[in-house]
């Protein structure tokens, strides 16, 4: 009895011992990605967005997330600036680091290729005067009916933290979630695509890039991967293999929280559809996008200073932040942030075919290009990074302008853009896409509200 007991005491010891040894020394992927995750949404939310890590990690980290993030705690260097984050405490350490003009960087080997010296100050004290019309000022105009519309918790959806809606180049109703305002710079996560895909029409506006170009990496040189176009990237039909499964140890999130250089992960991926053929959502390959355009410039510095110089600063989005992973390569598919007044100037610069204040910023017709349907999904994406919208809704849904399009990201973040009507209606949140909300009841009472008679929206069979 004695031995048995021992035995038994022996087995508990080496568990009691071994298991976390392991959990310190090799941990699963999944921790790794939780704590990865946590450390850079608490990075980006404190040191950009002011707020508390406390309370970030409630409820932005756990309280919509995975259940083993319960169990995240993390600590915040506000000297070295840097979050560090560990599941039951010991296990699985991830850290993110701040710079400023570049906000936080996952460092998932503990180091950092981007040039610690970048520090691109360009918005130091400028602010739009509050004696000048938005988007040029900060004053707005108002619209009782519409603003009755977007306070409606009904129509709000659980989570929301801001709302605005843009029409004729004016905002007309806005309104914001407890604890965030309009200097609050909220993330887009996938509407970040959207800027990416404009980053890219300012290159080719310089001459440096054509949506024509293939043989694109030197890597691709010797098989299929070659005949894969910017243009197929850009609409997501490159045939490269790439699981975007959120919530679960997927390729998606394998790249922003495994992978030092994201880009260069996507591009390792090999082909399983001919290019052109096969519609496949994809971070990967807009990240490896940013690579793309970056690289056509002769240095990194002037490559990581571009957002601001040639789109963020003309358009007078001054909150707004591309975030870079470690080896300084812009995460454009997912880590941009920007105040809702800033992410509704962009959208207003869609809706402007590219143009601001007379300047033409993109070429002819390429925001147009963005938005026209690609067959290969259906008619539900278009060739630029946004999402489109059918003159026809779905069963039982509501029906929206013709040419109509979206920018869409995780966790409840919309732009419904309609050229028809020169509207825009942004929506930004925490809302899960399992607690059901769909921002379409929102944007269709809104369009029927302004809609004149002959362009009336009527429901779905």
């Amino acid at each position: 009895m004695r031995k048995a007991l021992a035995v038994v005491g022996i087995l508990v010891a080496t568990v009691a011992v071994g298991v976390p040894a392991w959990l310190y020394i090799a941990p699963p992927e999944l921790l790794r990605i939780g704590d990865g995750y946590a450390a850079k949404i608490v990075c980006s939310n404190v040191f950009i967005a002011g707020r508390d890590p406390d309370q970030v990690l409630a409820e932005d980290v756990q309280a919509p997330g995975h259940p083993l993030l319960r169990f995240v705690s993390v600590s915040v260097d506000r000297e070295q600036r840097s979050v560090t984050a560990h599941i039951f405490g010991f296990a699985a350490p991830a850290e993110a680091v701040y710079r400023e003009g570049l906000g936080c960087t996952s460092l998932p080997d503990g180091t950092v290729a981007v040039a610690p010296r970048y520090s691109p100050n360009y918005f130091s004290g400028l602010r739009p005067p509050a004696d000048k019309p938005w988007p040029e000022g900060t004053t707005t105009d108002g619209n009782a009916a519409i603003q009755d519309i977007i306070v409606k918790p009904e129509l709000q959806g659980p989570g929301m933290r801001a709302i605005i809606v843009v029409k004729d180049g004016r905002i007309i109703a806005e309104t914001y979630g407890k604890g965030f305002t309009r200097e609050t710079p909220l993330l887009g996560w996938s509407m970040t695509k959207t800027v990416t895909a404009a980053l890219v029409g300012r290159r080719i506006a310089d001459g440096a890039m054509s949506l024509a170009a293939n043989k694109l990496l030197p890597a691709w040189a010797g098989d299929g991967r070659a005949a894969i176009t910017l243009g197929d990237l850009m609409a997501m039909q490159s045939g490269l293999d790439f699981n975007e499964d959120y919530g679960t140890v997927a390729d998606v999130t394998r790249m922003l929280y495994l992978e030092s250089d994201m880009a260069a992960y996507t591009a390792a991926k090999p082909l399983v559809h001919p290019p052109g053929t096969q519609f496949s959502y994809s971070s990967g390959t807009t990240t490896l996008i940013s690579r793309l355009w970056m690289d056509s410039f002769g240095s990194e510095d002037e490559a990581l200073a571009y957002p601001r110089r040639a789109l963020f600063r003309p358009l007078g989005m001054t909150s707004a932040v591309l975030e870079p992973d470690a080896r300084g390569t812009f995460v454009g598919s997912s880590y941009m942030y920007a105040t809702a007044r800033d992410w509704a100037r962009f959208a207003l610069f869609l809706l402007r075919d590219g143009t601001w204040q007379g300047r033409a910023l993109l070429p002819e017709g390429f925001v147009a290009f963005m938005r026209k349907p690609t067959d290969v999904s259906g008619g539900r994406y278009g060739q630029g990074q946004v999402w489109t919208e059918t003159p026809t809704p779905p069963a039982g849904k509501p029906a929206l302008p013709p040419e109509t399009f979206w920018m869409r990201g995780h966790d409840g973040q919309s732009i419904m853009i309609s050229p028809t009507l020169d509207l825009a209606v942004v929506r930004l949140g925490l809302t899960p896409s399992s607690a059901g909300y769909e921002v379409r009841e929102m944007n269709a009472r809104i369009v029927a509200a302004l809609a004149p008679a002959d362009t009336a929206v009527t429901a779905g069979p």
